[in-house]
C-alpha cells in the first residue's frame, strides 16, 4: 500500500495550485485553483482534470485566492459531491469571490463569442457560471485554527494561520499508511506564507518535526526591502503625489482581496494626515467592495486597525459597484485615484480604465503585486510601448511604476527562515508554487545551510511522487498537459499580439506608401514559405 501525491498545478508556475493525494482508504485534494498567465496556461482551466472528480472524497482549501480555490465550482460540476474544509475567513471571502469569478468568466466569454461569431469561429462556453459557483458553496464546512479535524477515515487535518490573507492557512495532515514500519505520515502544506509584520494578520505559524513539507516559493529568488507601516505609507505617499502632480489620473490595478483593503487603509490615513491631497478615490470592483465589507465585519480578528469604527469609509472614497457608476468615472480626466481589479490587469474593470488612460502622457499606473508571465501587468512591467486591450491597440505613454511593499508573500529570507523552523524533515522538502528560477535559488541556499540536495525536490506539472518511497518523483501515466518551457514563458498569443503591434508601428514609421507596400510584400512572401 502507498500514499501517492500528484502535482496538478503550481509546479513550475505560481498559479493553479492543486495537490491530489491517494492513500489506502481514499483520495482527496489540497486546493483546486485556477491557472493564470498566458492564454496557453489558462487553457488548462478548460481541460479535464487529471483525476476523476466523482472519486475525490473531500477537499482542503488553504485560502480564498482564486489561484488556490477558483476551480472548485468546475470540480463540483464534474461530479465531486464531498465536503470542502475551509476556515471561517476563507468561507466568507469565497462566498463573494467564486460567484464573481463565474461572472467574470461569463462576461469575458460573451465578449469573445461576439468576436468569434463575427469572424466565423466556433463559440466557447465559460468554465463555470455565477450559478455554478453559488451552488458549490453549499459544500463548504468551516474549521477552526489549531484544532484537529477528522476529515476522513485514516486522515486528520489541522489548520495553522499562514499570515497571508484573512482566513489563510498552512495545513498539517496525518495520514494512516497501513504499514507497520511507519503507521502515520505527517505532512505540511504551506499554502501561501505571509511576510512578517503584515498589516491585519499575525506572523505565520506552523508545526515542526514532519515527514514532508510542501512549501511555496513565489519570491524564492527575491529579497525585498522591508518597510514598517510608517515607511510603507511614506513610499505610497510619494507615488501618489508624483502621479497627481503629473496632472492625470493614478490607476492602481489591485488584487481585490486584502491588497485593496491595505491600500484603502493607507490612502485614508495619508489623506487624514495631509500627506496626500484629498483626491477622489474610486474603488471600482464589486468583489473588492464586498471583500472590504467582509474585512469590516472581521475587524475584531484583524491587527493594526481601529475596532471602534469602519476604517475603510471616508468622504473622498467612492465605492462604484454598478456598471453605470463605473462608466461615470470616465468623466475624471485628471486628479483621480482609480483602484480596480484585477491585480495582473488580465480581466475585470481595470482593463477599461487602462484603455482610457494608458495612451495619456500624464497618467500613471502603479503596480502593487506579482505579475505572472504573459499577463497584461507583466507586459507593462517589461516596458512595452503598446498593448492590445479588447482586440484594440493602445499606446503605452503613461508612466508605469511599481511598489513592492504590499506583497502578501514571504520573500527569500523569510521563506528560508520558515523552512528552517520546520526541521527536522524526515523524508523531504518539495518546493512548489514558484517559477523554476525562484525554486532553484531557494534550493541552493538551503543546501548551503546543510539540507541534503537529494531530499529537496522541484516537481513539474503532472509529476507523481510516492510518499512512502524515497521521495523521488515519477511521471504520471500519459503525457504532460504542458511542457515546462510553455508554463514559464510567454506563448504564441503574446508573440502574435506583439508581432501585430510591431507591423503597425513599422507601417506608421515608413516614409511613404511605396515603402509600406514593400514591407507588406515581404511579409506576404515570408508567409508563403
Amino acid at each position: 500500500m502507498s500514499v501517492d501525491l500528484g502535482f496538478c498545478g503550481a509546479a513550475g508556475t505560481v498559479t493553479g495550485s492543486c495537490y491530489w493525494i491517494t492513500h489506502p482508504k481514499g483520495q482527496f485534494l489540497v486546493d483546486c485553483g485556477l491557472f493564470q498567465g498566458s492564454k496557453t496556461v489558462r487553457k488548462l482551466n478548460y481541460g479535464e482534470f487529471p483525476f476523476k472528480a466523482d472519486e475525490i472524497d473531500f477537499v482542503l482549501l488553504t485560502h480564498a485566492h482564486i489561484d488556490h480555490a477558483g476551480l472548485v465550482p468546475k470540480l463540483v460540476n464534474a461530479g465531486f459531491d464531498g465536503p470542502i474544509y475551509v476556515t471561517d475567513g476563507t468561507r466568507d471571502l469565497l462566498t463573494y469571490m467564486l460567484p464573481d469569478s463565474g461572472y467574470i468568466q461569463e462576461t469575458e466569454v460573451e465578449r469573445l463569442n461576439r468576436r468569434n461569431r463575427q469572424r466565423g469561429r466556433p463559440t466557447v462556453t465559460p468554465i463555470y457560471t455565477r450559478d455554478d459557483a453559488a451552488a458549490s458553496l453549499t459544500q463548504f464546512r468551516g474549521v477552526k485554527y489549531d484544532q484537529w479535524e477528522e476529515v476522513a477515515d485514516g486522515v486528520r487535518a489541522r489548520f495553522w494561520n499562514a499570515g497571508h490573507l484573512l482566513g489563510s492557512a498552512s495545513i498539517e495532515l496525518e495520514i494512516a499508511t497501513g504499514q507497520r514500519k511507519q503507521r502515520i505520515l505527517r505532512i505540511l502544506f504551506s499554502g501561501d506564507i505571509g511576510p512578517e509584520h503584515k498589516l491585519f494578520l499575525p506572523d505565520p505559524e506552523a508545526p515542526e518535526n514532519l515527514d514532508y513539507v510542501f512549501c511555496e516559493t513565489t519570491y524564492g529568488s527575491r529579497r525585498r526591502t522591508h518597510a514598517d507601516l510608517e515607511q510603507r505609507r511614506k513610499l505610497l505617499a510619494k507615488e501618489v503625489n508624483d502621479a497627481l502632480q503629473r496632472g492625470g489620473n493614478l490607476l492602481i490595478p489591485s488584487f481585490a482581496i486584502e491588497r485593496t483593503q491595505e491600500l484603502l487603509l493607507d490612502l485614508a490615513s495619508l489623506t487624514n494626515s495631509g500627506a496626500i491631497p484629498e483626491a477622489p478615490i474610486f474603488l471600482d470592483s464589486p468583489l473588492a467592495i464586498q471583500a472590504t465589507n467582509v474585512f469590516a465585519a472581521h475587524l475584531a480578528d484583524l491587527e493594526d486597525v481601529p475596532h471602534n469604527s469602519n476604517p475603510f469609509h471616508r468622504r473622498n472614497i467612492h465605492f462604484t459597484a454598478t456598471v453605470d457608476e463605473s462608466k461615470a468615472i470616465a468623466r475624471f480626466s485628471n486628479g483621480a485615484i482609480i483602484m480596480a481589479a484585477s491585480g495582473m490587469c488580465d480581466a475585470g474593470r481595470i482593463r477599461h480604465h487602462l484603455k482610457r488612460n494608458l495612451w495619456r502622457n500624464d497618467s500613471t499606473v502603479l503596480l502593487t503585486g506579482y505579475q505572472a508571465p504573459g499577463t497584461m501587468g507583466h507586459l507593462l512591467r517589461q516596458g512595452k510601448s503598446s498593448v492590445r486591450i479588447h482586440g484594440e491597440e493602445v499606446a503605452v505613454n503613461a508612466r508605469i511604476r511599481e511598489i513592492d511593499v504590499y506583497s502578501g508573500h514571504a520573500d527569500q529570507a523569510e521563506l528560508i527562515d520558515w523552512i528552517m523552523r520546520r526541521l527536522p524533515l524526515r523524508r523531504g522538502l518539495f518546493l512548489t508554487h514558484g517559477e523554476d528560477d525562484s525554486r532553484t535559488a531557494l534550493r541552493d541556499i538551503l543546501v548551503g545551510k546543510g539540507l541534503s540536495q537529494r531530499r529537496i525536490h522541484l516537481p513539474q506539472l503532472d509529476d507523481v511522487v510516492n510518499l512512502m518511497g524515497d521521495g523521488g518523483s515519477r511521471k504520471r501515466p500519459g503525457p504532460r498537459r504542458l511542457s515546462t518551457r510553455t508554463i514559464e514563458d510567454t506563448d504564441w498569443h503574446n508573440d502574435y499580439a506583439q508581432f501585430v503591434l510591431d507591423v503597425q508601428e513599422n507601417l506608421r514609421k515608413a516614409d511613404d506608401d511605396k515603402k509600406r507596400q514593400t514591407l507588406l510584400r515581404r511579409l506576404r512572401r515570408a508567409l508563403k514559405r
